[in-house]
């Protein structure tokens, strides 16, 4: 279980450019829970994501995962047990490794076992399992460098190489933002799929409503560094996009700054 308490951060303080990306937020998610944020640009989203990364260290506020305080832990020491996939393909892998040395990669920092030893027979078989999994026909590109792969397979790789380990956070920082509809759609697929199957805590950026209310099983809305509303259950079920957009605007006083927000 996630849990931040009473969390905030200020940048540049003390200068014209002085800006309150955290402002007070409070948020628990459950074992197993799939929440989805949205929020206009600048609302607080991906400095949400750094903070409970390690990024930066708060002002004020905790964060605890299963009852730990990781709130001054090492950004390095976190990516051991909370794995993130960016918007940008090309974050989080080597592009000059190849996926099997992606994955062996991944395997070794979960496990702190040395990098041949997840580049045995045994090991490579699994990752050829796992990514046949994925209909995406990487099993049998095990020794391409990933810099020769489309957005989607890149994120792919990425995916697998933060759930090879269950992670006991995944976090989703519009991972499908960059990829066409088409590849979006099946990332998207395969992301159920594994947070399903695994039975992840997840957090999910993103900038598409419609997305937001049919995937996983809560909606937060932030703006301003706060979380100004909370869906689940019966609630999230009939709550349509022209209502929530509503429901914002009544809010804030103010139009979604962001086209995309509409999709």
């Amino acid at each position: 279980m996630l849990e931040i308490k009473n969390l905030s951060k200020t940048f540049l303080i003390g200068t014209p450019n002085e800006r309150t990306a955290l402002d007070n937020l409070n948020l628990t998610v459950k074992d197993g829970e799939f929440v989805t944020i949205i929020g206009s640009n600048g609302a607080g989203k991906s400095t949400l994501f750094n903070a409970v990364c390690g990024g930066f260290t708060p002002d004020e506020g905790s964060i605890l995962l299963d009852g730990k305080n990781i709130t001054y832990e090492q950004e390095h020491k976190r990516a051991h047990y909370i794995g993130r996939v960016f918007q940008d393909p090309m974050k989080g892998t080597a592009p000059d490794l190849s996926i099997e040395e992606n994955l062996a990669l991944a395997y070794t920092r979960a496990h702190s076992g040395p990098f041949g030893k997840a580049l045995n027979r045994k090991s490579r078989n699994f990752f050829r399992e796992s990514l046949a999994s994925y209909e995406m026909g990487l099993e049998d590109r095990m020794k391409t460098k990933v810099r020769f792969l489309s957005g989607g397979q890149r994120q792919v790789v990425t995916l697998l190489m933060c759930t090879l380990v269950a992670p006991r956070l995944l976090l989703l920082d519009e991972h499908t933002a960059a990829l066409d509809p088409a590849t979006g759609e099946k990332i998207m697929k395969i992301t159920n799929k594994i947070v399903k199957e695994h039975k992840l805590s997840t957090l999910m950026i993103t900038h598409n409503m419609k997305s937001a209310l049919v995937t996983g099983n809560r909606t937060i809305m932030m703006d301003s560094g706060k979380i100004i509303m909370d869906f689940s259950g019966a609630e999230r079920e009939k709550l349509t996009l022209e209502e929530l957009l509503k429901m914002y605007t009544d809010k804030t006083r103010r139009e979604f700054d962001n086209d995309r927000m509409l999709l």
